[in-house]
């Protein structure tokens, strides 16, 4: 089988491996498509510390069950699927309380065990959620991303009395705008970048007001109009932003953190006890292939709008540079097998 490989940083290969097989409790499949993260990028270049080399990047991945280990029902082959990437141990304290994502014994598929940028790959049956056939197969493929989106909005709490404000409008914060009307219809949705074109994805998304806040100064803007945001989602991650949203935030307003940086930041206790915030942050996703499923079933969310690029895999070199260097137009870049 091919599988696209990190050798090393900076160094890819599309090698020929052996052909997996499912061990117990597991399923084989047989990719059709996968998308670029940025976190692939990462490990590409060597920024991620999880990653070992050589390393199958890719985490969001749909195709075909073709073949099953020991204890799973055969019945399964033929199956159209989504990996969830989060392979936990079901026991820790994490895992105990319902929160997978962060368990002490955690594996990523695509970080810490061979991904989905491979004709086949393996992983728990547990992980392989049926996608219905309603789901045409590039909009399949982005449910892993909607995932991200649904596990900080499952903390946060969004709802019809809501003004929200999102930082940054890449892939993360555009399945966020898209879950926060579509799924919880807050009341306005307020969304800050610096590149132009980037804010027109979000207004396509369902963004109400964009700014672009190179130069202009986003208390100010906010002052000016009468907004005080109560639900702030940090889909940018720069360690600017959690002190200035601190700052901007409505009183007993909820903080989402979905990424991290990790250079420090200074906030203050005053400024968060003063309004009793509420800070959260988020880390891939806890169980949300099946809300996300459901949400695509439903209408609810539009992955479709995301999908700007689409490359055999054999062209992966120029996927990832596309998708590293043309910020203003590429969102989100799928790969066919």
């Amino acid at each position: 089988m091919k599988s696209i490989t990190i050798q090393t940083p900076g160094k890819l290969e599309i090698e020929e491996r052996p052909l997996v097989n499912p061990q117990a409790g597991e399923v084989r499949i047989k990719v059709s498509s996968a998308g670029i993260c940025g976190s692939d990028v990462h490990i590409y270049r060597g920024h991620n510390p999880f990653a070992k080399y050589p390393r199958v990047i890719g985490h969001e991945f749909f195709g075909h069950i073709d073949a099953v280990g020991e204890g799973v029902d055969a019945s399964r082959i033929g199956e159209r699927v989504v990996g969830d990437p989060v392979v936990s141990c079901g026991h820790c304290y994490p895992c105990s309380v319902g929160r997978p994502n962060v368990c002490a014994e955690l594996q990523v598929i695509g970080v810490h065990r061979d991904g989905g940028f491979s004709e086949f790959i393996t992983l728990p049956a547990k992980n392989a959620h049926v996608v219905p056939d309603s789901i045409p197969d590039n909009e399949a493929t982005m449910v892993e991303p909607f995932t991200i989106a649904a596990n900080i909005c499952s903390q946060l709490n969004p709802g019809p009395l809501d003004t929200a404000l999102v930082y940054g409008a890449g892939p993360m914060g555009l399945t966020s705008i898209q879950a926060l009307r579509g799924v919880y219809g807050v009341k306005e949705i307020i969304v800050a970048d610096r590149i132009d074109e980037r804010l027109a994805m979000a207004e396509l998304n369902g963004a109400d007001r964009v700014i672009n806040n190179t130069n202009i100064d986003l208390k100010s803007w906010l002052e000016e109009k009468g907004i005080r945001p109560t639900v702030i989602i940090d889909a940018a991650c720069h360690p600017a932003i959690l002190p200035e949203a601190i700052s901007l935030a409505s009183p007993a307003a909820r903080i989402g953190i979905m990424g991290f940086s990790s250079d420090p930041c200074v906030i203050s206790q005053q400024g968060i006890t003063s309004k009793e915030l509420s800070i959260f942050s988020s880390r891939l996703n806890s169980n949300r292939f099946p809300q996300v499923i459901s949400w695509m079933t439903e209408k609810k969310v539009q992955p479709e709008k995301l999908i700007t690029h689409q490359y055999p895999y054999t062209e992966v070199l120029e996927a990832m540079k596309i998708f590293e260097e043309d910020q203003k137009h590429c969102c989100k870049v799928l790969l066919k097998f």
